[in-house]
């Protein structure tokens, strides 16, 4: 049992494991006694959940670079180095079941929900919702899926995907998503995250989920809105309930016509009530250099003793913050444009990368902890490369379990070290000083135009009158 259990230790790699194994369910990555990983091999599930995480945090994140890091981890073990091809490892990742990789991203939204429960505002979670998109590559499976534009010529395009994610506001960590085609609207995503809100939360929106169904619907869970008011008029004093203050109404909103664009029922249209109390605020933006000077507030916190409204305006400022995790995800992590061949392996990659992110923000959670720092005041990216850099140190054969500790201990103090600098009130305008290349947009598949280049011996495309004539 001794040398199996030594074998077993050699085969796995598990430097990652140490630094985030305290926020994952191992259980989830044990050995299958029967099934795809049911064999102890070097691409073990294990193994092979691990070098996927390893892949995002790659800079180079390509399949190669893990198979080489395997390669290397093999060879210092005196194990039998694998082969260079990618085809055992993109199978191994193939057999990765998706429903435990949700399970897996469930823990550590839970955990880090859980160690993070006295902060909030007022003692409460705050959900900001918002959505995005992403990127596939071209393959006859993913546009299908998920369909590129349709003014774009086949073969000249990308799929498109879009994503509405739920993120507690005070810890960045990813607590829900959803995922569709560019065409899929934010709300009906939305309302199959409600399961993610729990009573007493407050949920933070622009305007595209200003929707007076939604709000109704979650006030009955118990969780309040705070929205930017959209495709509605705003109420003025005179035909207020309320006056409560200074740019500050308490407002009925009458139930709106039936419509069968509506993105709900008529059974459901008709439990709506006749009006629904709400409080409206007007917010002036003074900071100069900002598009918007005025916009509206519509909240269903309408007490103005317990909720006032310079505070409710200065938490929807902090909404902003969820580009910032979406920037975390996409540039800092590159999920911006997904490497994957497949839909099932398109899902996978995306869950692998949220994965990576709330475990990611776990660690900082802790180094935040130890050095008495907010975990929002540290730096995501150079939070990667400590661990990019880190890595093989935690990986050297026969580290023992207090040296171990102590690296561990030096890598939490090297991720607090870096401090992001509070900057209220930036502005930068939306330009960029380099220029791309000014290369021609592709107009038609790729091998289509190499074949109209060797055909008619044009060595260049950039004269469209050459390329015009190729093509006829």
């Amino acid at each position: 049992m001794a040398d199996e259990a030594d074998r077993i230790r050699k085969h796995s790699q598990s430097q990652l494991g140490d630094c985030f194994s305290r926020f994952i369910p191992m259980k989830e990555l044990d050995h299958d006694v029967n099934g795809p990983f049911s064999r102890r091999r070097l691409y073990s599930k294990a193994n092979t959940f691990w070098a996927f995480f390893s892949q995002i945090l790659d800079a180079d994140g390509g399949c190669q670079e893990v198979v080489r890091k395997i390669q290397a981890f093999a060879g210092e073990r005196s194990l039998k180095v694998p082969s260079a091809s990618t085809s055992a490892y993109c199978q191994a990742r193939h057999k990765l079941d998706e429903s435990m990789m949700e399970k897996i991203l469930n823990h550590t939204s839970k955990t880090l929900h859980e160690r993070s429960q006295k902060q909030g505002w007022k003692g409460r979670r705050v959900i900001v919702v918002d959505g995005t998109g992403i990127s596939m590559v071209d393959t006859p499976e993913n546009q299908q899926t998920w369909p590129q534009p349709k003014g774009q010529q086949p073969g000249c395009g990308f799929p498109q995907g879009r994503i509405c994610a739920c993120f507690c506001l005070h810890t960045g960590a990813l607590l829900s998503y959803r995922l569709g085609d560019r065409k899929k609207s934010e709300l009906p995503m939305l309302r199959q995250q409600w399961g993610t809100f729990n009573k007493g939360d407050i949920f933070l929106g622009d305007k595209g989920f200003c929707s007076y169904y939604d709000v109704w619907k979650l006030q009955q869970f118990g969780v309040d809105s705070i929205l930017t008011l959209a495709r509605r008029t705003p109420v003025e004093a005179a035909s207020a309930v309320k006056i409560l203050g200074e740019n500050d109404l308490l407002i009925q909103w009458p139930k709106p016509l039936w419509s069968k664009q509506h993105s709900y029922g008529r059974a459901e249209w008709e439990a709506l009530p006749d009006v629904l109390t709400l409080r409206q605020i007007k917010v002036d933006v003074n900071a100069p250099g900002y598009r918007t000077k005025s916009f509206y507030l519509v909240t269903t916190m309408t007490d103005p003793e317990a909720y006032p409204a310079s505070e409710l305006a200065e938490l929807y400022y902090q909404r902003w913050d969820v580009e910032l995790f979406f920037r975390d995800i996409k540039t800092t992590m590159g999920m911006d444009v997904l490497r994957c061949k497949t839909p099932s392996m398109v899902r996978k990659e995306i869950l692998m990368h949220f994965i990576a992110y709330n475990a990611i923000g776990l660690l900082m959670f802790e180094a935040a902890q130890m050095a008495k720092q907010h975990p929002r005041r540290l730096s995501f990216k150079a939070t990667i490369q400590a661990l990019r850099q880190w890595e093989p140190v935690l990986n050297r054969q026969g580290l023992k379990v207090l040296e171990r500790h102590r690296l561990m201990a030096l890598l939490h103090d090297a991720i607090a070290s870096l401090i992001v600098p509070e900057r209220l009130g930036r502005r930068e305008p939306r330009c960029v000083k380099r220029r791309p290349k000014n290369f021609q947009c592709l107009t038609a598949p790729r091998h289509e135009m190499i074949e109209c280049l060797h055909r008619t011996k044009i060595t260049s495309i950039r004269d469209k009158e050459c390329c015009r004539q190729a093509f006829q």
